[in-house]
């Protein structure tokens, strides 16, 4: 079952399910834990993005996730079948275990959630930036656009048929952003939304959630952060119920390891690569995130 049957099945709060999400990025960490060349995923909504060790030229994507591999990593000999099939299948299986602990009352049942995948390249990390970067922007581009529809159904009692003709998007389906994206940009402009948001509704749009407007950046980090990510208590029973305390572990959610240093850290990852995966919902198009993150770039010599 994909995103849309979930959507209907187990009734999600519409437009973003925080629950869901939180879901979607514990899913991710138990991809990276079990792939450790993943540096840094990218999420929104039912999609999620990965980019593989020393960030480079060879991307996968997939519908719900997206892995990008470097020009070093030598996973499973780079066969694009092997890596696809083992990425999707991955995520569906933590995915599916994790239910339980996000939502607890509501047991799967058949028909099973389910995802899939493709497999694309692009030549240069600028060019992964620029793709990371266009994402980003369908994400508040999207979100805008369903906090609007949703406010005029919820609030509104408007019908999916009059939120819709008041957006101008004429037949368009306001929970999938590919469909939608060409009506949306022919249709109300965001200042419109924003008006419409604030003067019926007295939604201001900026102080809705970062994670609805910018989408989920997981990437392992050499150092902690001064303020850990906001969760959900659910992500953080499920941290604490899978957190491994043995002196072992590479759980991404048990407690990662500082560096001293930049170099130490680089060092790390490229050793162990169990360093600790922090969630944040950032700005990526801008070049502050890839500056202060050198260890995440591709390296020169490659």
């Amino acid at each position: 079952m994909g995103a849309f049957g979930l959507c209907d099945k187990y009734k999600f709060e519409k437009p973003n399910d925080r629950r869901a999400l939180d879901l979607m990025n514990a899913a991710a960490i138990g991809v990276m834990d079990e792939l450790p060349d993943v540096r840094l995923a990218y999420g929104i909504s039912d999609e999620f993005r990965y980019l593989w060790n020393n960030l480079s030229e060879t991307p996968a994507t997939d519908e719900a996730s997206s892995f990008i591999l470097g020009r070093s990593s030598k996973l499973f000999e780079r066969r694009e079948s092997k890596i696809l099939t083992t990425i999707v299948s991955t995520f569906t299986s933590y995915y599916i275990h994790l239910w339980q602990f996000f939502f607890p009352e509501k047991p799967l049942s058949k028909p099973m959630p389910s995802f899939d995948g493709r497999v694309i390249q692009y030549p240069t990390f600028e060019n992964i930036r620029d793709y990371l970067s266009w994402r980003q922007v369908d994400c508040h581009i999207n979100n805008l656009y369903n906090t609007t529809f949703w406010a005029l159904q919820h609030q509104g009692g408007l019908s999916a048929t009059q939120a819709e003709k008041t957006l101008k998007v004429s037949g368009s389906q306001p929970f999938h952003a590919k469909r939608r994206l060409k009506k949306f940009i022919q249709g109300t402009l965001a200042s419109d939304k924003h008006e419409i948001l604030f003067s019926r509704f007295k939604i201001n749009y900026n102080n809705e959630l970062e994670m609805f407007k910018k989408g989920s950046l997981l990437y392992r980090n050499v150092y902690i952060p001064r303020s850990a990510p906001k969760l959900t208590q659910s992500f953080l029973e499920y941290k604490s119920l899978n957190a491994d305390t043995s002196k072992k572990s590479t759980s991404p959610l048990s407690e990662g390891q500082g560096g001293s240093s930049e170099a130490q850290g680089v060092e790390q990852l490229n050793k162990a690569k169990t360093s600790k995966v922090i969630v944040e919902h950032t700005d990526i198009i801008k070049d502050k995130f890839w500056e202060e993150k050198t260890w995440l770039l591709p390296s020169r010599e490659q």
